[in-house]
């Protein structure tokens, strides 16, 4: 069992208040930490201050070099990042292994995006007033930048903070969740030799009350948050005049046509309903099936989902395991529950076992159901039939969530009118909404969030632009 320290100003501390972190599997403490307190945070904040100059200033080649050797440190440790992963999140090996891929990429990428950082000129002559002038837009880092990331990616969700923070030239604080710190805590090592200057980067965890103030001291310029909606939703409110960046989830649709491919749609479904036992923000929720090929997709679906091998996260083969703690199982034991009692059928599943919840299938639901209008984040999807291609549409579109979509369909025109009509900030063709590479825009509308991650997207968030105006 390891102990590690704080990362904050550039240096490794502890504090008075030590905490254990559970693997959710087996509840045996893997590691220990501690909570930053107030004078922590605050030191961070000002060694992050006093470096926004030079932050500022690094050139393109020095912030390229940097991401780069993290990149490199990540694979260099890949197997110990993995495991270490695995553990504290009881996310299964195969999974926690692509996660580390993931963050190699984002390092990779926000390297790459380092040396292209947006710039434009500007004919001003459209009117006469502009006659002999010209414009040059650059973009400025905006300062100081708050991160909060949840426990299902502990990883990947911070990176996608620390990654362009970097690149764009911004310090940032980054509260990792503290069920899950250790992998972001294993990354301030790498981080703390790369040449990055001391206290550009802080990894702290907090309490809830410390760690409001990421969202209401005013010397942030950035708040960028992954997590509830409930919470989101407040810190905007909090923030003051701050940009607020938020990504918080959904229950998202799914909709399979009669002219997909059912097999690849069937597999493909699995995996983003199920993987790391559904707590995934845009884990696949709700799927809905044309009626000429609903019987014969539920049977394949409900068929591939008992096949999932249940076990210890940390066996290669392991498909399901615990979820984050028993809480949240009984949760999800309750809103199936009150589904039925609603006249919901469950077509496999839905019964927990401590921590452990199994892959779940409901049918006949409506949507004011939890399980359909609420985010499970949990294993459980819903399977209903539809008419026409425009009814599945309007149903993925009812409620309050809008990040992504899934379509499998062979059809253009049925392509085309979902990308227009869909109410969600991606529409994934022939796949599921679980579908996420780490260069594309992703976020959503509605209460799924504001604004886009995804490194460009990310660092066009870090940075405002000033224009110069001069002669020609």
């Amino acid at each position: 069992m390891t102990t590690f320290k704080i990362y904050a100003a550039g240096e490794f501390l502890k504090s008075e208040n030590e905490i254990e972190v559970i693997n959710p599997y087996n509840n045996e403490i893997i590691g220990k930490t501690f909570l930053g307190d107030e004078e922590i945070l605050e030191k961070a904040i000002r060694k992050a201050e006093s470096v926004s100059e030079e932050m500022k200033n690094l050139p393109s080649w020095k912030k390229y070099e940097i991401l780069m050797r993290i990149a490199n440190a990540l694979k260099d440790n890949f197997d110990e990042f993995t495991r270490l992963l695995c553990l504290e999140s009881a996310k299964p090996l195969k999974y926690s292994a692509g996660e580390i891929k993931r963050a190699i990429q984002t390092f990779t990428i926000a390297a790459e995006e380092s040396k292209r950082l947006p710039k434009e000129y500007i004919d001003l002559d459209w009117t006469q007033a502009g006659d002999k002038k010209e414009g040059i837009v650059r973009y400025f880092p905006v300062g100081l930048i708050a991160g909060i990331s949840p426990f299902n990616f502990p990883m990947n969700l911070a990176v996608h903070k620390i990654a362009p923070a970097i690149a764009s030239g911004c310090p940032v604080v980054l509260k990792p969740s503290t069920s899950t710190p250790l992998s972001t805590l294993k990354l301030a090592q790498v981080i703390d030799k790369t040449g990055l200057p001391k206290g550009a980067v802080s990894v702290i965890p907090m309490d809830r009350k410390t760690g409001n103030r990421l969202v209401t001291d005013q010397r942030f310029k950035l708040l960028t948050f992954t997590g509830s909606p409930a919470v989101g939703w407040k810190m905007k409110r909090d923030a003051g005049k701050k940009k607020v960046v938020l990504e918080l989830g959904g229950n998202a649709g799914v909709i399979v046509t009669e002219s997909a491919d059912m097999e690849p749609a069937v597999k493909k479904c699995i995996t983003g309903g199920f993987a790391y036992s559904g707590q995934v923000c845009i884990h696949a929720q709700r799927i809905y099936v044309h009626k000429s090929v609903f019987n014969k997709f539920a049977e394949k679906f409900i068929s591939e989902a008992r096949k999932l091998k249940v076990g210890n996260p940390v066996e290669p083969d392991t498909d399901i395991s615990s979820m984050i703690d028993e809480a949240n199982a009984i949760r999800i034991q309750d809103w199936v529950d009150e589904a039925v009692a609603d006249g919901a059928k469950i077509l496999t599943g839905g019964k927990r076992e401590g921590t452990y919840f199994p892959p779940t299938v409901l049918s006949e639901t409506h949507k004011e159901m939890k399980v359909c209008s609420l985010e499970v984040f949990g294993p459980v999807v819903t399977l209903e039939p539809y008419d026409k291609f425009e009814d599945a549409v309007k149903y993925v579109n009812e409620g309050r969530f809008g990040l992504q979509a899934g379509v499998f369909t062979n059809e253009i025109d049925e392509m085309n009118f979902a990308f227009r009509n869909l109410e969600v900030g991606g529409v994934i063709i022939n796949d599921v909404p679980t579908f996420r590479v780490d260069n594309m825009p992703y976020g959503g509308i509605k209460d799924s969030g504001l604004g886009r991650e995804g490194v460009k997207y990310s660092i066009l968030d870090m940075m405002e632009p000033r224009i110069l105006v001069k002669n020609i």
